[in-house]
C-alpha cells in the first residue's frame, strides 16, 4: 500500500518543534507551490537510494510558440529568490504527514532542506531559442527534482510575458508602453507580469505592487468612473487638474470626444500633459484630437491610446499621431502564448551516490527517447556565435565547455554556487542588457510575421540544427 493510501498518518512525534501546532509562526516560504508527484517521487527515491545520485536538470524548450523569431529570458530574478525561500516549516511538514502525501522518512529529509546544489543560466534579458539551455540545476536528484514546479511556474510565465512585450516595445518603435494589466490576471501573476514587462522595454506600470517589490516606475491617473461620479465632464477633468496639475493626463472617451478635448484645455489650458482614448476607432479618433489640440494651442499635449492593444495594432498605428501606449490583456496573456513552453528534465545523473567518500560521482547521459518529445542527453554548454560586426549568426551548444571565438558571447552564467544566490543583478542592469541583446540580432528578427527563429539551433560536435 501507498503512502498516499494509507488512512493513517506518519508519528511526527520525534520531528520536535516540526510536529506542533498548525498556527506556528514562520516566515513564509515556498516550498508548497508544487505538483504533488514531486514529493512521491522524492519519497520513491529515498526508499531506492537514487534520491543521493548526482543529478543534472535542464529548462529549455523544444519549440518558440507561434512562430515567432525569439524568447525571453524572465524570472531569473524571482526564481533565485523563491529558491532561496524553499523550505518546510512545521505548519507545510505537519500538512504532508496529516494528509498522507509522505512518509515519515521523507518528512525528515523536507525537514532540513535546503538546496545544496548549483545553478547556470541564461543572463535575464537575454534571449533563447529551441534547445537553449536557459537554466542547469546540479544537485544530488532528491534536491533537485523537488525544484521542478517551481522553476517552471516562475519562468514559463514570465518568459512568455517578456517575449509579448518585447514585441509591443518593438512594434511602438520608440513611443513608450505602459503595463496595465492588473485587472485581466491572478494578482500575485500581475506583478510578475509588470515585472517581465518592464525587462523588456515598457516605461512604467499601473500595478503598485511592482513598483513596492521591483522599483518598476508607475503611473495611472484616472477610470471613466471617476468621470460618472461628478456632475459633469468639466467638474471631473477640474477636479483632476486641481489635484494633480495641469500635467496629468485626461480621459477623455466617456462622452464625446471632440467636446471633452475642448474642454480638457479650457480647464488645463494649453500646458495640459496628455489626454486618454480608450475606445472608438483609435487611428480615427487620434488624428481628430490630435488637430483638435494643435487648433487650440495645446500642441505639446499627448495622445495615450490604451482598450485591448496588442503588438498587432500597435504597428498599425505607426503613422498615427500617438505619443504612448497602455496594453493590458494581451500583455498578461503573453499575446497568445500564455506560456513559454519550456520543460525542466534530467540530462545527466551518476550510477552512485554523492557521499563523503565520492563527493563529485561521475555523470553518464540519460534522456527521454519517446516519440515526438526526444531529449538530448548530457549537461549543456552554450556559445551565440556571432561575426566579427557581433551580428548573431547561430545558437551553438556542446556537451563539452566551448572554446569561443573572439565574437562569440558565453551564455551561461553562475547563479547559485553550493546553495548560495551569487548570480542577483539590479533590474536596471537586466532592462539594458536585453536592448543590447536584440541589437545583436539579424534585422529580421524584430519582424512581427510568423517566421522560423531568428538564428538556428546547432549542436555540436555532430552539427545538426533543430
Amino acid at each position: 500500500m501507498t503512502n498516499a493510501e494509507n488512512s493513517e498518518p506518519p508519528d511526527l512525534g520525534d520531528l520536535g518543534g516540526f510536529s506542533g501546532s498548525a498556527a506556528a509562526v514562520h516566515a513564509p516560504g515556498t516550498a508548497l507551490l508544487t505538483d504533488h508527484y514531486e514529493l512521491t517521487m522524492l519519497q520513491a527515491a529515498l526508499h531506492s537510494g537514487a534520491a543521493h545520485r548526482r543529478a543534472v536538470f535542464e529548462v529549455f524548450a523544444r519549440h518558440l510558440p507561434h512562430g515567432r523569431r525569439y524568447g525571453v529570458v524572465a524570472g531569473t530574478g524571482r526564481l533565485l529568490d523563491a529558491i532561496e525561500q524553499f523550505r518546510f516549516g512545521p505548519e507545510e511538514l505537519k500538512f504532508l504527514g496529516d494528509a498522507g502525501i509522505v512518509d515519515e522518512t521523507t518528512l525528515r529529509f523536507l525537514a532540513s532542506y535546503r538546496f545544496g546544489g548549483n545553478v547556470w543560466g541564461y543572463a535575464e534579458g537575454d534571449v533563447y531559442f529551441p534547445g537553449s539551455p536557459i537554466v542547469v540545476v546540479e544537485g544530488t536528484f532528491a534536491e533537485a527534482v523537488i525544484l521542478e514546479t517551481l522553476v517552471l511556474s516562475i519562468l514559463n510565465h514570465d518568459c512568455a510575458i517578456a517575449s509579448a512585450a518585447s514585441r509591443m516595445v518593438t512594434a511602438a518603435g520608440g513611443r513608450p508602453l505602459i503595463e496595465m494589466g492588473s485587472r485581466r490576471t491572478h494578482e500575485v501573476a500581475a506583478v510578475a507580469a509588470a515585472r517581465a514587462a518592464y525587462i523588456a522595454g515598457f516605461a512604467s506600470t499601473s500595478n503598485l505592487r511592482a513598483r513596492f517589490e521591483y522599483g518598476v516606475p508607475s503611473s495611472g491617473t484616472s477610470a471613466h468612473a471617476f468621470t460618472l461620479v461628478h456632475d459633469s465632464e468639466r467638474h471631473a477633468f477640474t477636479a483632476q487638474v486641481e489635484s494633480l496639475g495641469a500635467g496629468t493626463t485626461l480621459l477623455v472617451d466617456t462622452y464625446d470626444v471632440q467636446r471633452a478635448v475642448r474642454t480638457a484645455v479650457e480647464v488645463a489650458g494649453p500646458s495640459l500633459g496628455a489626454v486618454r482614448i480608450d475606445s472608438g476607432d483609435l487611428p480615427a479618433l487620434a488624428a481628430a484630437v490630435r488637430s483638435e489640440l494643435d487648433s487650440l494651442g495645446a500642441t505639446d499635449t499627448r495622445i495615450i491610446l490604451t482598450g485591448d492593444l496588442d503588438e498587432y495594432l500597435i504597428a498599425g498605428l505607426a503613422v498615427a499621431p500617438v505619443n504612448g501606449y497602455g496594453v493590458g490583456t494581451s500583455l498578461v496573456t503573453g499575446s497568445g502564448a500564455a506560456t513559454a513552453a519550456l520543460v525542466y528534465k534530467l540530462v545527466a545523473r551518476s550510477d552512485e551516490a554523492v557521499s563523503d567518500d565520492n563527493p563529485v560521482a561521475e555523470l553518464r547521459p540519460v534522456a527521454k527517447r519517446s516519440v515526438g518529445k526526444p531529449g538530448r542527453g548530457g549537461r549543456k554548454w552554450a556559445v551565440r556565435h556571432r561575426t566579427d560586426t557581433g551580428v548573431a549568426q547561430s545558437e551553438r551548444i556542446s556537451l563539452v565547455p566551448p572554446d569561443p571565438g573572439p565574437a562569440d558571447r558565453l551564455l551561461l552564467h553562475e547563479l547559485v554556487r553550493h546553495g548560495k544566490i551569487v548570480g542577483r543583478e539590479p533590474l536596471a542592469a537586466v532592462r539594458e542588457r536585453h536592448q543590447e541583446v536584440l541589437a545583436e540580432l539579424p534585422g529580421y528578427a524584430l519582424q512581427l510575421s510568423r517566421g522560423y527563429p531568428a538564428i538556428p539551433t546547432v549542436w555540436e560536435p555532430d552539427g545538426d540544427e533543430d
